[in-house]
């Protein structure tokens, strides 16, 4: 019991013991030396803001069709005697060629007869000419006849007044002038009736002239000819055939241009009128249509057509806006261009660049004007903020207005009072973990990247 005392009565005295010697080694150990830390310099990559010229560059889809395509159809009926040995699909034919014939034997008979009977006409005409002639001098005979009769009346008429011969004698000349006057007057009227008679015959001759002319007209219808330089698409008849008038014959596709109706979006549409038109300030009058190609024309658009899957030839021919198509297709919100491209058919190489055939699917590529603006990285851009290099390589973060997009770049408005960049910054175009206001930066100019994006920013490829 008593060692159990003497126990418990040293246990404090090693407590206090243990605390004096923590005590002291706390107290005899050195001071601790504080540092002081800073966020580690960030090395970036950097690009000076500049306006560049830069070309507004939009990408449209359509297929290839001719511009010009007909349907020939026969324009009057009967058997086809000859058909043109490359009249067959896929052949191609030049302009002026006799391609068809249809026989032309019963037209020809025809023309024949109106022929005659032009000829009828025209002789009925000369010969009432002669008779006319001809009753015109009998119509002097018989005026001087009568002027003698009533001469020899008068002297008569004298005698009998003197009694000097019966009454007989002068009413025996009184019916000889009466007879001549009457002959007279019929060959007057005989005279009078050459007018109307050869009018009507004028009349028979011209309606025969038509007659001749319609079955010309006619015959020169049983020949088709190519109007212009051809392929030949779909033929609908064979040699022999009977065919009737309005029969579709074949389908010629001209081979001198090809259009592209190419739909583009409505909105992505906007930026290229923007540019070329919208700067102006002025409205246009699209009612007149005279207007509108002008705009199309001032719109100085380029255009590039490619084949779409042509990876490995990239053939590119040069393009032409035309027109634009009547109405915006509600449901895919796209508005078609037409493109006109020139000799589609020329240059051709086998195997390298082929031509533009009907029903190809193309791509076109339209550019606007260059004009210098302001153009950054589409990566420099996040959720419409940049990171700007102030003139002590510290960060700030911008806010920017971006106008529209074009690929890897943004075109931004410039600066104003609440947003935006001035020329001559800097701004970031690599990653910055983490992004904080004023943080120390390491500076790196990207110079072959901005060479690359100015390239970009014409459509060009370095």
């Amino acid at each position: 019991m008593k060692k159990i005392l003497q126990s418990f009565i040293s246990l404090p005295v090693i407590l206090i013991v243990a605390i004096a010697i923590v005590v002291v080694l706390v107290k005899s150990k050195a001071p601790i030396e504080h540092q002081y830390a800073s966020y580690p310099i960030k090395a970036v990559e950097v690009i000076t803001v500049k306006k560049i010229a830069f070309r507004v560059r939009e990408v449209a889809f359509g297929h290839v069709e001719p511009s010009i395509i007909i349907n020939a159809k026969s324009e009057v009926s009967g058997k086809i005697s000859y058909m043109h040995p490359d009249l067959k699909q896929g052949a191609s034919i030049k302009k002026g060629t006799v391609v068809l014939r249809i026989e032309p034997t019963t037209f020809e008979i025809s023309l024949n007869q109106s022929k005659a009977g032009l000829a009828g006409s025209q002789s009925s005409l000369t010969q009432l000419n002669v008779e006319q002639a001809s009753t015109q001098d009998a119509l002097v005979i018989a005026q001087k006849k009568l002027k003698v009769e009533l001469k020899e009346l008068e002297r008569i008429q004298a005698l009998w007044d003197k009694r000097l011969i019966a009454r007989s004698s002068l009413d025996a000349e009184q019916k000889n002038v009466l007879s001549l006057q009457q002959s007279v007057q019929d060959i007057e009227g005989k005279l009078a009736s050459f007018s109307s008679r050869k009018a009507a015959m004028r009349a028979q001759i011209k309606q025969s002239e038509s007659q001749v002319d319609q079955s010309q007209d006619t015959i020169g219808r049983t020949e088709v000819l190519m109007p212009f330089d051809a392929r030949i698409g779909a033929v609908s008849v064979e040699k022999d055939e009977f065919t009737p008038a309005g029969t579709i014959l074949f389908e010629a596709l001209g081979v001198e241009e090809v259009e592209i109706n190419a739909q583009i979006p409505v909105q992505q549409f906007r930026p290229l009128v923007s540019v070329g038109l919208g700067e102006n300030g002025h409205s246009i009058n699209l009612q007149n249509p005279e207007n509108l190609q002008t705009a199309l024309a001032n719109m100085k658009l380029e255009t590039r057509v490619r084949l779409v899957g042509d990876l490995e030839n990239s053939t590119i021919w040069q393009g032409k806006l035309i027109r634009l198509s009547e109405s915006v297709d509600p449901t895919r919100d796209t508005l078609g261009l037409v493109i006109a491209v020139q000799n589609p058919y020329e240059g051709i190489i086998p195997g390298i660049r082929p031509p533009l055939l009907k029903g190809m699917y193309a791509s076109v590529e339209i550019f606007a004007p260059a004009k210098p603006t302001l153009v950054i990285p589409r990566k420099s851009v996040h959720q419409g903020r940049v990171y700007v290099v102030t003139e002590d390589n510290t960060l700030s973060i911008r806010p920017i207005k971006v106008l529209f997009s074009q690929g890897e770049l943004v075109v931004i408005a410039e600066q104003d009072e609440h947003s935006g960049l001035n020329e001559g910054e800097t701004i970031i175009i690599s990653d910055v973990i983490p992004v904080m206001e004023g943080i120390p930066l390491k500076p790196i100019m990207a110079d072959d990247y901005q060479k690359r994006m100015m390239a970009n920013a014409l459509g060009e490829q370095l």
